[in-house]
């Protein structure tokens, strides 16, 4: 592709443009800078806040009250470390206050870093396409050779009975309060819910976790769910799994939650309801049918292993694609996209390796397959697992819950996925995830001579234990 081209040949009244971007989260921004760097005329447009979720509900204030709930939850272990701190109070204002502060400076800097590019312009707006290469933004038409969606998602509030008639809470507006719940029910025990009941417990507020599974976070093995379970519920949490047929009503002091499992019909009586049952995409008001962008049945854009949707000449990044569900995956996504437009490779969402992480205290990280899912493949596979209780730096820090575990190929030798939850678990877990991506032999990371004493430093011990399975 030439660096220098010339916008689209646009009808009278169609302002022409080298690409439009729809969307200013992970993806959009540093795909502007790449493009403005080629020489290209972008339009990218935003119709509400400039860095998607990940700034501005998401990650920035999420992890910034989890780091605020985690040093209340320090200074109440004081006794454990030798010294008192008296008793603990949280000002939510404060709190709230500080997260509103990473979010803002945090927005600002993509605002600045958008101006400062010459050859694009941020378009304040909600963008409809009208055509596969037409776009109308507040009564304007754009046109451009090349659009990429990076619309991001929301909360996805199900139609559950009586959920309409009261206040309910979700990730987005719950980083606002600024007063601290006297309970709070999470409806949902999945990553996002599972951080918000952790960190508001911390806070002070009596907590209650709903799930409709069996167990909490689903897609992870049994023995994971079970240990961040009993993590939750050894600070106090209560968690009711198999928590069906959720119906909602208003009750003198809040919002009253009944739910049926096995022990019968049960209600819970809430001051806050926080709704964290999953996310869907926002693509229901883009006008993708006059494109011709088809999508699947959940309302997210289909697209090709390079991100491509069903239209020529238009892309799909981020949460709004399907293809991953995390700031890195949405950044990476451009990654793909730029390498492939621009430098000539041929780079592809199926290349990528799965990881995130579950931030709780201590986190979970993840990298790769899960053990359930290596053993689905057939393949004859090697196991090992480790208590962080015998991970001397989990000892030392006074942090020693969860275990760390492997699961590899065992004739191609190569490590298939693994799991940390402990201490630095969504650090750690990196050194697996760059050698699976490297796609090496474990036993090259088996002769590492990691640092000590660091919870890393236990990898290539873990990988020395790897054994067939037992059973």
């Amino acid at each position: 592709m030439p660096t220098n081209t010339s916008p689209l040949d646009a009808p009278a009244g169609t302002r022409p443009f080298d690409a439009i971007i729809i969307g200013t989260g992970q993806a959009g921004p540093s795909l502007a800078g790449r493009l403005d760097a080629a020489g290209m005329r972008v339009a990218i447009i935003e119709r509400h806040l400039v860095g998607g979720t990940c700034v501005n509900t998401g990650c920035k204030p999420t992890k910034t009250l989890v780091a605020s709930a985690y040093a209340a939850q320090m200074a109440r272990r004081g006794a454990d470390y030798g010294f008192s701190a008296g008793p603990v109070s949280v000002d939510m204002r404060v709190v709230e206050a500080r997260a509103r502060k990473v979010i803002l400076d945090s927005r600002k800097g993509n605002e600045d870093w958008l101006a400062g590019m010459a050859g694009v312009e941020l378009i304040r707006g909600h963008a409809r396409f009208e055509g596969p290469g037409v776009v109308a933004v507040n009564g304007a038409r754009l046109a451009a050779p090349r659009i990429f969606i990076n619309v991001g998602g929301r909360a996805a509030v199900p139609d559950m009975p009586g959920l309409a008639g009261v206040p309910y809470l979700t990730n987005s507006s719950i980083v606002e309060l600024t007063t601290l719940p006297r309970h709070l029910v999470v409806v949902g025990g999945s990553y996002i819910g599972l951080e918000f009941a952790q960190m508001y417990r911390r806070f002070g507020a009596e907590v209650t976790i709903l799930e409709r599974s069996d167990r909490l976070i689903s897609r992870e093995d049994p023995d994971i769910s079970d240990a961040v379970r009993g993590i939750l519920e050894d600070e106090g949490i209560q968690v009711h799994t198999g928590a069906d047929q959720m119906a909602f009503k208003r009750v003198e002091g809040g919002v009253g939650v009944t739910f049926k499992s096995r022990d019968g019909e049960t209600e819970v009586v809430g001051s806050h309801v926080l709704i964290a049952i999953g996310r869907r995409p926002n693509t229901d008001d883009l006008g993708l049918d006059s494109a011709g962008i088809a999508r699947d049945a959940r309302g997210y854009i289909t697209v090709d292993d390079r991100l491509q949707t069903s239209v020529p000449g238009i892309w799909a990044l981020g949460d709004c694609n399907g293809r991953g569900a995390f700031t890195h995956t949405a950044y990476n996504d451009f990654e793909i996209v730029a390498a492939n437009l621009l430098d000539g490779e041929d780079r592809r969402v199926s290349s990528r390796v799965p990881g995130y992480a579950l931030y709780i205290d201590p986190p979970l990280g993840r990298a790769g397959m899960s053990e359930t899912e290596a053993a689905k493949a057939g393949r004859p596979l090697l196991f090992a697992k480790r208590e962080m209780t015998r991970v001397g730096r989990a000892v030392e820090k006074g942090e020693s819950k969860g275990f760390m575990k492997v699961v590899a190929d065992a004739e191609t030798r190569r490590i298939l996925g693994a799991a940390i939850l402990g201490t630095g678990g969504d650090e750690a877990i990196h050194g697996i995830l760059d050698m699976i991506s490297a796609d090496r032999p474990l036993d090259e990371l088996r002769w590492a001579v990691p640092i000590h004493p660091t919870v890393s430093e236990l990898i290539p011990t873990l990988l020395v234990d790897l054994a067939p399975p037992t059973d």
